[in-house]
């Protein structure tokens, strides 16, 4: 396995591969071992300095439930699981930069990088999750990052006894206030409206627990000296609640930068990758599996994502090996 970052290259270079996955998230990394499988080299590049995608930057602590065979498994061990798993494909990971530029033909696919350098592959398989992602600002907080506003958690031990204000109504803000219960000397939940968009086993568990939830109200003001230390919470009826605060979480969503993709050729659909059941974009050698991809009935889980990159090496070998059909048979069966 091979890793070079930004730091480890003086000079662009140019690196060759049979497939060349944009992403080294959860889907990027089974389609790592998957190209493996079938017997093709692979590189990986991603714009973060470490391997995981969103799960090792934002959620490392995260609790997954919907990976099949885990009832339930942590963000950074699933990560690692799947690191160890694409080892058997002996991987190349450039981190650390982005892929900004891409000519695809019927013969090859060459994708330029931010840092000068280029990557010659057969295939290219996008599953860059959202694409380059910046947080939602809190309109409250302006001046109050790295003074207790943050925008994830990707630790919890850092929040034991503290009070914890978490602003925001999605998978994320719950998540996390269900995750910090037990951890943090106090928890409180603003949203702005009574409704939730996040998954309601997670919504029950908060609302049953020791979690201040407090609706349709929002954030107004973050009150301290060098550091915040209470928050100011505007109700709609004009209410006006303070709470002690060591650290808020912003949990606003993040607004997906995907300009360089669209610069590429790709048909998208608002935010997201047009592909077909083979998971084929309309540019010739190039696929996309995971949260980027859309198609009709498609639903957004890490599992799904596992589905599609499998899809998409399994659609891609015949334009590699072209001896070789669709279907390699099942992992589980004997020589």
């Amino acid at each position: 396995m091979e890793r070079h970052s930004r730091k480890d290259d003086t000079v662009p270079q140019t690196h060759e591969t049979d497939v060349l996955i944009v992403g080294a998230g959860p889907a990027g990394l089974f389609g790592a071992y998957y190209a493996g499988f079938r017997g093709m080299s692979v590189a990986l590049v991603d714009s973060l300095p470490e391997i995981g995608g969103q799960v090792s930057a934002l959620y490392p602590e995260k609790a997954i439930l919907d990976v099949a065979g885990f009832p339930v498994v942590k963000g950074r061990e699933l990560v690692n699981a799947l690191i160890d798993q694409a080892k058997s494909a002996n991987p190349t990971y450039l981190l650390d930069r982005t892929a900004n530029a891409l000519t695809a033909t019927d013969e090859g696919v060459v994708m330029g990088l931010d840092d000068g350098s280029e990557v010659h592959a057969k295939v290219v398989i996008v599953t860059a999750g959202i694409g380059k992602f910046t947080p939602r600002p809190l309109p409250a907080g302006d001046g109050w990052e790295d003074r207790g506003l943050v925008f994830f958690v990707p630790s919890f031990e850092e929040y034991a006894g503290k009070d914890v204000v978490i602003v925001g109504g999605g998978d994320s803000a719950f998540d996390w206030a269900h995750n910090l219960t037990g951890i943090a000397g106090s928890i409180t939940l603003v949203h702005r409206r009574d409704q939730f968009r996040a998954h309601q086993a997670t919504v029950d568990a908060v609302l049953a627990g020791p979690t201040d939830v407090i609706t349709k109200a929002q954030v107004t003001a973050l009150l301290g000296a060098s550091t915040v230390e209470k928050v100011e919470i505007t109700k709609d009826d004009g209410e006006v609640v303070v709470k002690p605060a060591d650290a808020v979480v912003a949990a606003l969503g993040f607004v997906a930068d995907l300009s360089a993709m669209k610069e590429w050729g790709l048909e998208f659909d608002k935010r997201h990758i047009r592909v077909d059941t083979a998971m084929r974009t309309n540019l010739p050698r190039v696929f996309a599996a995971g949260d980027i991809t859309e198609y009709e009935g498609k639903v957004r889980l890490i599992a799904v994502g596992f589905g599609e990159v499998a899809t998409a090496v399994n659609n891609a070998a015949p334009l590699i090996f072209p001896d070789q059909g669709i279907f390699p048979g099942h992992s589980s069966e004997g020589s």
